[in-house]
């Protein structure tokens, strides 16, 4: 099996990774997902902004992990949750970077919330 290529952040692909001074709370109907004031914020190239925010800020009882992965090569595997408490199960709604490359390091033991699916509010 071919090794996946990994690549470094740089002019062409850059990715800054911040500490977000406000309070991000994350939604889902009544229910609080997550509600941190030590979230980060991840931009990457054109793509937008997004919030990662540590796993002891979120309610991980309503998270489950899925067999769902996917890969980038600026950060590495990330596996995925589903939401399955407050409605619909939203089927990996949630995603981690549990090894992330060192370019990246600083979001290990973080989530990121599809936006398209939770609110997301960030104060």
């Amino acid at each position: 099996m071919a090794e996946k290529p990994m690549k470094i952040p740089g002019p062409n692909h850059p990715i800054t990774i911040s500490r977000n001074s406000g309070r991000v709370v994350v939604r889902l109907g009544d229910s609080v997902v997550a509600d941190s004031q030590n979230a980060l914020t991840l931009r990457e190239a054109s793509y937008p902004a997004v919030q990662y925010i540590p796993r002891a800020d979120a309610d991980m009882a309503l998270l489950h992990r899925t067999n769902h992965a996917s890969y980038c090569p600026y950060k590495g595997d990330a596996s995925y949750f589903s939401m399955t408490a407050g409605g619909p199960r939203l089927e990996n709604a949630v995603w981690s970077y549990e090894a992330p490359y060192d370019a990246v390091a600083v979001i290990r033991d973080h989530l990121a919330f599809y936006p398209d699916r939770f609110e997301i509010t960030d104060a």
